[in-house]
């Protein structure tokens, strides 16, 4: 399944890669490790933003379907 990543969800991606380019520079693995799993967190944090923005868009557009008698 394929979908358009949301304006939220590009910013959620946007702080992941930087996490993530810091966590290479990192010499203390701990703290690499755990901007990495904060990273992972964030890239999961995008992937539900745009779902849900995608279902949002798709209610509202359904609803302004419908026709007024119907609603």
């Amino acid at each position: 399944m394929t979908f358009e990543i949301s304006r939220r969800g590009k910013q959620y991606l946007r702080t992941a890669e930087t996490l993530l380019r810091t966590a290479q520079t990192m010499t203390d693995r701990m703290v690499a490790n755990q901007l990495k799993a904060l990273a992972d967190d964030y890239e999961r944090r995008a992937e539900k933003a745009s779902l849900d923005d995608a279902a949002k868009v798709l209610a509202q557009s359904a609803t302004s379907a419908e026709p007024e008698w119907f609603a």
